[in-house]
């Protein structure tokens, strides 16, 4: 497949018939500004997918009013400031990937997933994951699962002032937070009152086009190279992804930026597509053997995270799971059988679109479609077969299931962030989020 994008006759100037017209239109101007784009990008090490100079973190993206309210080594703790005169008791703490940046749920007003929370009665935690840098390359996925998700869950609970929270988890951030709940779980500390995980694989045996990657050599040469210490570069896993879709983030850029000389277009998502975030390499390697390769947490008892034999059947929560028909991350199925290895009573959304735009799918966008389904069934298939369509945004159904998971109780809300043990640092977005992985 990979062959077959790249000798695309339209990837070649003299068989591209429409940048050969352009350029001579333009007397060559089009091919001369292709090349100053193909410079530029080479010394930046990727494709600008977006218009580099149209969005700027903290001005006219991650702009929703927060403050920073811990940090350690791994995690800047965000919280929101309420938007409404009432707030839900218990807040609401949210685990993003630790692949590229927490933003993708905080974009601009009209799509940021946390502005419509705030403004639902919500009191909104982000974790903002630090972007690995020397002498940082050590962190384990135990601490990622103690200094980051579990962490976060004590602070937010200590500034809230309630015996229990509600988590959301996105992509590998909902991973993560399925591990640490079950850890928790073993311990007998039951923090979470609810888990809502969207486009998260719990389950490995179908991982998508991605899978293809990932092999015994593949994770035994990652083991070998940053396995005990070091970093794993984020432009790595942004050329790796955007491979899984060559051309639409690869190839397509390259002829209208080198062929056509056009500049790039003005897309948030492609922005924080093209931020990546450095990971540590204990942690990744970590997570390539136990979960991608050998698929491990389905194995109730057989794992080990922080001293606890992992079993997700602990985790017996109100459960919101949301997939996206045409992810090709995450496969929509695969989210339906990592889902089933959890206890509790289980609701099962599927929205169209991909992997980010599936999840990135504000209320004013009417021309989405969403699916449920009566109960979750014994497959997939099952499920899809009973599934009605919806209208529109799947946003507001699951603030409606949350709603309903609080039980309608609700405080005034607070005008001061944080507390006196964890007082305000910094304004939302922090610093962490502004390191680039260059």
């Amino acid at each position: 497949g990979q062959w077959i994008d790249a000798a695309a006759p339209g990837n070649f100037l003299p068989t591209n018939p429409e940048a050969l017209g352009l350029a001579f239109e333009t007397q060559g101007i089009s091919l001369r500004r292709g090349l100053e784009q193909l410079a530029e990008d080479c010394a930046a090490g990727r494709i600008a997918l977006s218009d580099p100079a149209a969005f700027r973190v903290g001005e006219n993206l991650a702009v929703t009013p927060g403050a920073v309210v811990y940090q350690n080594d791994l995690i800047q703790l965000i919280q929101y400031r309420p938007a409404t005169q009432w707030v839900f008791k218990r807040p609401l703490l949210i685990v993003p990937p630790f692949i590229n940046k927490y933003y993708i749920l905080d974009l601009q007003a009209h799509d940021s997933f946390v502005r419509y929370a705030v403004e639902q009665g919500h009191t909104v935690f982000m974790i903002s994951w630090r972007n690995i840098s020397q002498g940082h390359g050590h962190h384990t996925w135990d601490d990622y699962l103690e200094h980051g998700v579990m962490q976060a869950i004590e602070v937010a609970l200590k500034i809230a002032g309630t015996r229990r929270l509600d988590t959301l988890g996105f992509c590998v951030g909902g991973t993560l937070l399925a591990c640490a709940l079950a850890v928790l779980a073993g311990k007998r500390r039951q923090s979470a009152a609810s888990l809502t995980l969207l486009a998260s694989l719990l389950d490995f045996s179908e991982p998508g086009p991605i899978g293809v990657y990932i092999d015994e050599g593949f994770v035994a040469a990652c083991e070998a190279e940053f396995g005990k210490g070091g970093i794993v570069p984020g432009n790595r896993l942004a050329w790796a992804f955007s491979s899984l879709r060559a051309s639409d983030l690869l190839w397509s850029p390259a002829i209208r930026r080198y062929l056509k000389g056009q500049p790039s277009p003005a897309f948030d998502l492609l922005h924080w597509n093209g931020d990546a975030a450095n990971l540590s390499g204990p942690m990744y390697c970590y997570y390539l053997r136990n979960l991608y390769l050998e698929n491990r947490l389905r194995e109730h008892g057989t794992l080990a995270m922080s001293g606890v034999p992992l079993d997700l059947r602990q985790v017996a929560l109100p459960t919101f799971v949301l997939a996206a028909r045409e992810d090709h991350i995450v496969p929509w199925t695969s989210a339906y059988a990592g889902a089933a290895l959890l206890g509790g009573d289980k609701q099962f959304v599927l929205s169209s679109s991909g992997h980010v735009a599936g999840v990135v799918n504000p209320p004013e966008n009417s021309k989405r479609v969403y699916w449920t389904g009566q109960s979750f069934c014994l497959s997939p298939q099952a499920w899809w077969e009973q599934a009605r369509q919806q209208q529109g945004s799947w946003w507001p159904h699951w603030s409606g299931w949350l709603k309903r998971q609080q039980g309608g109780k609700r405080i005034p809300a607070r005008c001061m962030l944080g507390s006196r043990q964890y007082p305000e640092r910094e304004m939302a977005p922090g610093s962490y989020v502004l390191q680039r992985a260059e």
